[in-house]
This record gives C-alpha cells, sequence and structure tokens, in this order.
C-alpha cells in the first residue's frame, strides 16, 4: 500500500529520507488522478519490500503547504527524490512501465 504523505510528515518521510521516494501529488476530483491512484498503488506493492524505496501519495488539497512548496500547479504530478533531492518531475498521467523505468534509474 503506498505511504500517505501529510503536510506533517513530509520533511522526515521524503525530504530527509536518503533512498528513493516518489510522491504522487493528487486530489479526489481529479479524473486523471483517479487513473493513476491504482497504478502508484500497484509500484507501491512491487517495492513493498524494499528498505531504500518509499512510495506514496499526497492529496493536495488537504496538504497545501508542500503542494505550494513544490510549485504544484497541475495534478497529477509525480515527483522522484533521491536523498531528499528531486531527481525527476513529471506532469500529467503516466503509464506503470514509465514510472518503473523513472525509478530503475534512481536505484542503486
Amino acid at each position: 500500500m503506498a505511504k500517505e504523505f501529510t503536510d506533517q510528515n513530509f520533511e522526515s518521510d521524503v525530504e530527509k529520507n536518503a533512498g528513493v521516494v516518489l510522491v504522487d501529488f493528487w486530489a479526489p476530483w481529479c479524473g486523471p488522478c483517479k487513473v493513476q491512484g491504482p497504478i502508484v498503488e500497484a509500484i507501491a506493492q512491487l517495492y513493498a519490500s524494499s528498505p531504500n524505496v518509499t512510495i506514496g501519495k499526497m492529496n493536495v488539497d488537504e496538504n497545501p503547504r508542500t503542494g505550494e512548496k513544490y510549485s504544484i500547479l497541475s495534478i497529477p504530478t509525480l515527483k522522484i527524490f533521491k536523498a531528499g533531492a528531486i531527481v525527476e518531475d513529471v506532469v500529467g498521467l503516466q503509464s506503470k512501465e514509465s514510472i518503473l523505468a523513472k525509478l530503475a534509474r534512481h536505484i542503486s
């Protein structure tokens, strides 16, 4: 299951995470987000046993501070962080294969 990121846990769980973190910025009213959500959940299942990879989602309506900090203007937006730094940034619906390929580039 994908981790739920919030304004309260984002710094500790993403920005200070030494591993690779995929964050899906979404909102419940967003049509493409409803399609992206199950794809992100499937990827979370694939990496569930990996100690260095975290897959999660952030509802931008419920967590406006982080969305504003990272200039989330369109959703879904996927950001991949490695050791707290953004290494990939993609706006719009992505296929499972595309996301897995992007993650693979950053997992050692």
